[in-house]
């Protein structure tokens, strides 16, 4: 069985971005219209007056201080709060395959090696901007790559569940090398009219080469990895091609990114913890030996718990990536992202941990070391 290496990884980042500040600023705005017009009704009772956001709640409760998004414009207008992406013509390269097609060239360039060693394209993502044909093989075509390419869906852990298809991909000898690609534009799929949420989201797209270790040059060999899933309603999005079969649905919020925060927290951080610490004693790993942790970027408290839980300790500095801060949760890209930036340091046989967690729940672990 031919083992799996993470041979290069990329990331497309996009020009604009957007502070807490002047997410705020629109909220409120946007907020304190709905009140005046909602007056009467929020008087009786019939309708619930929207509270104002700040800048300190969310930082308190995410540390998210900006975000990266497609569209600045149509987010900070009171009078839309959504993005303006402009449907493109058949003809024309469509915005996810667009994004994937940037991180991917990053990658490939990073990896140095010719696009026809590579016999699959994975999509792996949230969210897809169409049903078919597939944004995996649209990515492919753009990028000249022969073999097969397929689209899959396990929201925030994509990403991971991506990485170990790839690997079983290799393992099997079906392939010498696959691109994996994980387009996020969760600005289009997020309530930016809801308090709770309004700014969790940013848009971003990673790109990873998995390649089988007998023709790889360096890289991160990937010890094990695990998936792990169980059925819940705390983070949902009903958006889908049945909404046209009961239109009188089509623009309820639960069409959109719907989550409860606190359910989560307290049902994912335990399930993820246990997780690492399973599959590590599994792997026969140290977790004393563990010398970084990239995790899925939703909230930086579930993430400072996770490491103190795993750890048994308050995590050194460097050892549990956040990059959150600055990208704010990217999906299924978030550890990735992490990865991507932060993988400096390291010497041949150090041993580190990309982790995703989220809807479903889904949770994916992947343990690699330094070659």
């Amino acid at each position: 069985m031919t083992k799996a290496v993470i041979a290069a990884t990329g990331l497309f980042t996009p020009e604009q971005s957007i502070s807490n500040a002047e997410l705020v600023e629109a909220y409120n705005a946007y907020a304190e219209r709905f009140n005046a017009r909602h007056a009467n009704a929020i008087m009786e009772g019939d309708v619930a007056e929207l509270t104002p956001s700040s800048v300190e709640f969310i930082e308190k409760a995410s540390g998210i201080k900006s975000r990266f998004v497609l569209d600045k414009a149509g987010v900070l207008n009171p009078d839309r709060m959504a993005p303006n992406l402009a449907e493109r013509p058949n003809d024309e390269l469509s915005i996810m395959a667009e994004m994937a097609v940037k991180a991917a060239r990053q990658a490939i360039e990073a990896w140095g090696k010719p696009v026809s060693e590579i016999g699959a394209v994975l999509c792996a993502a949230s969210n897809m901007q169409r049903p078919y044909p597939a944004m995996a093989i649209e990515v492919q075509e753009a990028l000249g790559i022969e073999g097969f390419a397929f689209d899959m869906n396990v929201a925030c852990s994509s990403a991971t569940f991506g990485i170990k298809t790839a690997a079983d991909f290799i393992a099997s000898g079906s392939v010498k090398a696959v691109l994996m690609v994980n387009p996020e534009v969760c600005s289009a799929h997020l309530n930016f009219k809801d308090r709770d949420s309004h700014f969790i989201f940013g848009d971003v797209c990673t790109a990873v080469i998995i390649e089988a270790e007998d023709q790889a040059v360096g890289g991160w060999e990937i010890l094990g990895t695990r998936l792990q899933t169980s059925f819940s309603n705390n983070i949902r999005n009903n958006f889908g091609f049945l909404n046209n079969a009961a239109p009188e649905g089509i623009g309820k919020p639960d069409k959109m990114f719907v989550q409860q925060g606190r359910k989560v927290f307290k049902e994912v951080v335990p399930m993820v913890s246990d997780m690492i610490v399973d599959h590590a004693r599994d792997l026969a790993i140290n977790l004393d030996d563990l010398k970084r942790m990239w995790l899925h970027q939703a909230n930086i408290n579930m993430n400072e718990m996770i490491g103190r839980k795993v750890l048994g300790r308050e995590p050194r500095e460097g050892e549990n990536v956040i990059i959150l801060d600055r990208y704010a949760n990217t999906s299924s890209a978030g550890s990735i992202i992490a990865f991507h930036l932060h993988n400096d340091g390291f010497d041949e046989g150090d041993i580190g941990l990309i982790c995703s967690f989220g809807a479903g729940y889904s949770a994916g672990t992947v343990f690699v070391q330094k070659r």
